[in-house]
């Protein structure tokens, strides 16, 4: 599966979680139904993995976690806040830079429609052919 199909259907799995419950909870019930959802839809993924911090050829565990590692390849990060900042758009690139990952998804799950709450990421993308330039 390549990224953008991976990406929409991690989309279209978080869609439905908002259409359920809608916004207004705290970012962990997000969290814990999503992971139902990708579950239920037999995509694999690792939820709040460690992401180590390499420094002068030091791994160093600083407490970083990303909410879910989609497949090996594709960071998703969840929001439930009024808006996205763009500290929130510069820590999804450092995930995907420390962790040498090309793709992201950052998920606000506090809008009226989820759209409006969704950033594509590709970081050092390699193959052309299916990278998209599409920020949500």
């Amino acid at each position: 599966m390549g990224i953008n199909e991976l990406t929409e259907n991690i989309i279209g799995a978080a869609i439905e979680v908002h259409k359920a419950l809608g916004p207004g909870l705290l970012e962990a019930v997000y969290e814990e139904c999503l992971a139902h959802e990708l579950k239920l839809r037999g995509i694999a993924f690792e939820r709040q993995r460690p992401l180590p911090v390499a420094y002068k050829d030091v791994q160093l565990d600083c407490g970083y976690r990303l909410d879910f590692l989609v497949e090996r390849s594709v960071v998703v990060e969840l929001k439930a806040v009024e808006t996205l900042l763009p500290i929130h758009e510069v820590q999804m690139l450092t995930y995907l830079k420390l962790g040498g990952w090309s793709g992201g998804l950052l998920i606000n799950f506090n809008v009226p429609a989820l759209r409006r709450g969704i950033r594509r990421f590709v970081h050092n993308f390699k193959d052309a052919s299916t990278a998209s330039a599409d920020p949500g």
